[in-house]
């Protein structure tokens, strides 16, 4: 059976009336709303045709019919029609964004909040996946006898601080001498090598301190390379899924909701989108391998400085989702997300 143009434009319309209405769209409701030039028997007699190629289906509650996976699959691929956003919705989205921020988990964690809060979907973030990243400072700051503050900073603005008990006998003066050796001795490792034991010991034939000194030290930094090397997870509008029909079913919610709970599960969903080149990707319904948000589509991109992909920002709601709109706003706040690193790291 072929699928021509006018079974084409019929199908649009009725996907952008059902993301609208989140009711199943009917013949009449066709003919009526738009300019297709067709009666409502040809409408309904094509919507039988299309149902039959598997990209509308029938609840067996109503004579109007709903899009399928396929249908929004071959929507968003060939029929949706991207908008940019309005002069209004830049402003909102660049205001928002311009909070003065000078740590990139921040900048992410920021950038989550203001698209779930424009698109009324739940965000996911995952913070900058960092073995490749490379260590641009080191600190140990005293703060009182016996204790140190001990701070690291990434090439990619990560800072991450830890506060370690030290000799009771070391001065102020020769903390800040060590800070200052750990820094020239560190500072440009990534921190995978950094992670290497062959680094510590020849951190400390270098640094040529007693064990007992320099050892609370270089745990303490250790301790905050690996909390680096673990990317968080951000989530925003957890609860946005509720307001729409889709999910008012209490199980439906409530599983929807447990798959959220497991970061490491969102984490790993995440991950897998993480290499797309920038490329907006979207998988919807069952194209997901996760039981539970198999009713659910998930837009995601990726951010990076360079050409070095760091890290996924993403989108999941119901299938009926907006993804015209989803994708625009998606793109824009990724570029912004792009423009803010380089600023962090001095370089725009």
């Amino acid at each position: 059976m072929l699928l021509d143009d006018r079974k084409l434009r019929i199908l649009q319309a009725i996907i952008d009336d059902y993301i609208t209405s989140a009711e199943p769209v009917g013949s009449r409701t066709i003919a009526k709303r738009h300019e297709l030039g067709l009666s409502s028997a040809t409408i309904r007699n094509e919507m039988a045709d299309l149902e039959e190629m598997g990209f509308l289906e029938q609840p067996h509650t109503s004579a109007g019919r709903v899009p399928s996976d396929k249908g929004y699959r071959l929507y968003v691929d060939k029929l949706m029609q991207i908008n940019e956003l309005s002069q209004d919705d830049i402003e909102n989205i660049k205001n928002a964004m311009d909070v003065k921020i000078n740590e990139l988990s921040q900048l992410i964690r920021n950038a989550s909040v203001v698209m779930s809060k424009f698109t009324k979907y739940t965000t996911m973030a995952l913070t900058p996946h960092s073995k490749k990243s490379a260590l641009k400072a080191v600190q140990v700051v005293p703060i009182e006898q016996g204790k140190a503050l001990v701070i690291i900073v990434t090439d990619t603005n990560i800072v991450r601080n830890n506060l370690v008990r030290v000799d009771d006998r070391i001065t102020p003066d020769s903390l800040i001498q060590i800070s200052n050796l750990l820094n020239d001795k560190l500072r440009g490792y990534t921190l995978k090598m950094l992670a290497s034991n062959d680094i510590r010991f020849e951190v400390e034939k270098f640094i040529s301190i007693p064990h007992s000194i320099i050892n609370p030290i270089l745990n303490g930094i250790e301790d905050l390379i690996k909390t680096i090397d673990h990317p968080e997870v951000y989530l925003e509008g957890t609860t946005n899924i509720l307001n729409f029909p889709e999910f008012r079913e209490v199980q439906k919610a409530k599983e929807f909701l447990n798959i959220l709970d497991e970061k490491k599960l969102i984490s790993d969903i995440l991950v897998n989108t993480l290499y797309n080149n920038n490329d907006i990707v979207i998988q919807i319904g069952n194209e997901n391998n996760i039981e539970g948000i198999k009713e659910c589509s998930l837009v995601t991109t990726s951010y990076s400085v360079g050409d070095h992909v760091i890290g996924t920002i993403g989108i999941i709601g119901p299938t009926r989702m907006e993804y015209s709109k989803v994708v625009s706003s998606m793109n824009f706040i990724r570029n912004k997300i792009n423009q803010e690193i380089l600023r962090l790291l001095g370089d725009g």
